[in-house]
């Protein structure tokens, strides 16, 4: 029941383990690539002992490693070493997500790697890469969020510091760890080598930052939080209802008249205050209020419907449980089964890169246990 996909042939030996680097290689093998995941002894993947559990089994664990191939290794040991020397010369892409410095002091670091295996695409993603003063230094994912200024402009003025409500520092890592081993297959087509890939989660909460930077390096105003509004354009946010809240996102004088008309105020939009954006976002406050006390008297369902009939894009403020009941779900196979011989049945979010041609089943692989496919492999290997 593999997935087929754009990357069926290609084979990653995944020695990455918690989230950047495993989610990396989750995404290939939602495309189609074999994962053959490397752990260490004894426990292996250090997301196995993070919950919830489930027939004994960690969820977390399942959620990024379905599909997957487990095979346990301790690269301290020649025979273990041996292992992995195999699979390496049959792989396209290594992926690592060690501290700078180990691979080398295992006799794996990218110049002993490529003159090895010179089409083998090397793929780290550190906390601060390999260069720069900070390099050697560990990171988790909220370490990240505070230095790249991902919290700096999360959550509301005047409170506490807020993290983002994901793990973005290793899912943004990730993605972009992703992106560039797919660049490097590409580039490996027309070469024939295999290239380096470096990947920073530090670099990228800085490249996830949008349009704070540019707004810092033209303005030189720092960003803060700004709670559930846009910094740039208004009526771009949250607005209270009868019930709850409404997301309302005018992004357009023309959007902001038919949003002014549905309202029942046509003339707010002709308003000196708010006839073009950048009036609107100098008076905000005012706008906001002035919004608010046209919707508190009716629920957000209501406004929802209105809003759809003229074409203005808004939505509800939804719980996970809420997102998942949406009509959109079910068509786009965005929950897809797993049955797991220890936990089960379970339910995970599906793949939401859909590519014509392309198997998006609704079932998928469970995770693997610790070592489970060791003998598979080696018999593979002749080993």
């Amino acid at each position: 029941m593999a997935v087929k996909g754009p990357l069926t042939g290609i084979t990653v030996v995944d020695l990455s383990r918690i989230l950047a680097g495993p989610y990396c290689t989750f995404l290939m093998a939602e495309l189609g690539a074999r994962i053959i995941k490397v752990e260490m002894p004894p426990k292996g993947d250090d997301a196995r002992e993070y919950g919830p559990f489930r027939g004994g089994k960690s969820t977390y664990f399942s959620s990024i490693n379905r599909g997957k191939q487990s095979i346990m290794l301790d690269l301290k040991l020649p025979a273990d070493k041996r292992i992995l020397d195999a699979l390496l010369a049959k792989a396209d892409v290594l992926v690592e997500n060690f501290r700078p410095g180990t691979m080398e002091r295992l006799g794996y670091g990218w110049s002993e790697i490529h003159q090895r295996y010179p089409k083998l695409i090397y793929a780290a993603a550190s906390g601060f890469g390999h260069s720069g003063p900070w390099s050697k230094r560990p990171a988790y994912d909220m370490v990240v969020q505070g230095l790249g200024g991902m919290m700096s402009i999360t959550g509301n003025p005047g409170q506490p510091p807020v993290r983002v409500g994901m793990s973005i520092g290793d899912i943004g890592a990730g993605l972009y760890t992703a992106v560039a081993v797919n660049a490097a297959l590409v580039q490996r087509e027309r070469t024939g080598e295999g290239v380096k890939v470096d990947v920073s989660m530090f670099d990228c909460q800085l490249a996830l930052l949008e349009n704070a930077i540019m707004r810092y390096t033209v303005t030189g105003e720092i960003p803060g939080p700004l709670g559930a509004r846009h910094p740039t354009i208004t009526p771009f946010e949250a607005f209270a209802t009868a019930d709850g809240y409404v997301i309302i996102a005018a992004g357009n004088d023309l959007t902001f008249g038919r949003l002014a008309a549905a309202l029942g105020k046509p003339a707010m939009a002709e308003n000196p205050d708010y006839v073009s954006n950048e009036r609107r976002l100098a008076n905000q406050p005012t706008l906001k209020a002035e919004i608010e006390a046209l919707l508190k008297d009716k629920p957000t369902a209501h406004w929802l419907t209105v809003f759809e009939t003229v074409g203005i894009p808004a939505g509800p403020i939804n719980d996970v449980k809420q997102a998942l009941a949406h009509p959109q779900v079910e068509p786009r196979n965005m929950l897809v089964t797993v049955d797991d011989p220890r936990s089960g049945t379970l339910k995970l979010v599906g793949n939401p890169m859909k590519i014509s041609g392309a198997a998006d089943p609704p079932m998928r692989e469970p995770a693997p246990e610790l070592d489970a496919d060791r003998a598979a492999i080696l018999k593979e290997l002749r080993l």
